[in-house]
């Protein structure tokens, strides 16, 4: 049986990245086979898709490292052809045939059930952006942030993680500050819910201080660097920031003063390898309490495989807002 796929390939400085056909016996043995409906675009698919990302593990390589579909067959006797279904992360899209392609075969532990209340473009509209919101939104309850407690920001707030995070953390009642370099976008993060924007600058301005004001009950923070510095020093006492990515730079300055003084937590989101049975349950949420009002509304592109290249290389320059869709196969619209 053949099928399309979105395929990057490297052979010494060579470097080549687009649709072609493949047939079923090119995908991996076992596990469950997967009619991919719907897949997003994500800053690791950009890496994946470039001949500098150094994220691809071993060529030819299918991108995406989300995806979701209808089973058509299955190893495992807890998934049944045409069951919906959602996979996310492990080494999908740099390791093991991704989900930009309109047939995939994945470990059966890798697979959640696509749980009631989400459908499979739902679940890519979250995809691994929204799950690592959900993961940090998730940490912040666990920590004791509640809406009682004060504002929450988000960093890198137009961002995949950073959209659905401020829609989230709105839906649940919290007061919600978003942080931005794009002056043009600040109707859309109000539109999600935020009631107050930070400019970028702001939030990643160095400082001599090791605190500053009490600001913040908590923050989401997909942006590291400075940033992180910021937020540890203006977080009010007993609150967390969940950090989950690195876009303003990995290292930063601060010191212990904001854990000792004002009992500051730290806590580091990782959604690749989180274990599946937290993974089908966290999912049960995102289609209920956590499922964001208007989810379908943040998708700033829908593409299919053909319009991906551009797409990818947009990410990469920080030009996406929101969450990208890619229909694959014979999605609906």
């Amino acid at each position: 049986m053949a099928y399309r796929a979105f395929v990057v390939n490297k052979t010494g400085d060579a470097f080549t990245a687009g649709v072609t056909t493949l047939e079923e016996s090119d995908l991996p043995a076992g596990g469950v086979t997967v009619r991919v409906e719907w897949s997003s675009v994500n800053y690791k698919d950009g890496l994946a898709s470039s001949p500098t990302g150094r994220v691809v593990r071993g060529y030819p390589m299918t991108p995406g490292i989300d995806l979701a579909g209808t089973v058509t067959e299955s190893t495992d006797t807890r998934f049944s052809k045409g069951q919906g279904v959602v996979v996310i992360g492990y080494d999908l899209g740099v390791a093991h045939p991704g989900g930009f392609a309109e047939l995939a075969r994945v470990p059966a532990e890798w697979v959640c059930a696509l749980p009631d209340g989400l459908s499979a473009k739902e679940a890519m509209a979250l995809g691994t952006a929204g799950f690592t919101a959900a993961m940090s939104v998730e940490a912040l309850q666990k920590h004791g942030v509640t809406p009682e407690k004060g504002p929450v920001i988000v960093t890198g707030a137009t961002g995949g993680v950073g959209s659905t995070a401020v829609s989230m953390l709105a839906g649940l009642g919290y007061t919600v500050a978003a942080s931005t370099g794009k002056a043009a976008e600040h109707q859309f993060l109000r539109d999600l819910g935020a009631t107050e924007i930070l400019s970028r600058e702001e939030v990643s301005a160095e400082s001599t201080r090791p605190m500053e004001g009490e600001r913040w009950a908590g923050a989401v923070d997909p942006v590291g660097g400075n940033t992180t510095a910021y937020l540890l020093r203006t977080t009010k006492y007993g609150g967390s920031v969940a950090v989950s990515g690195l876009t303003g730079g990995g290292p930063f300055t601060t010191s212990v003063f904001p854990f000792i003084l004002r009992g500051v937590n730290l806590l580091g989101i990782e959604s690749v390898m989180y274990p599946i049975g937290e993974r089908r349950r966290l999912w049960q949420r995102c289609a209920n309490e956590l499922k964001p009002k208007g989810l379908l509304d943040s998708i700033a592109v829908e593409t299919d495989l053909e319009g991906l290249a551009p797409v990818l290389e947009k990410i990469l320059r920080g030009e996406t807002r929101g969450r990208v869709l890619v229909r694959v196969g014979g999605a609906e619209s």
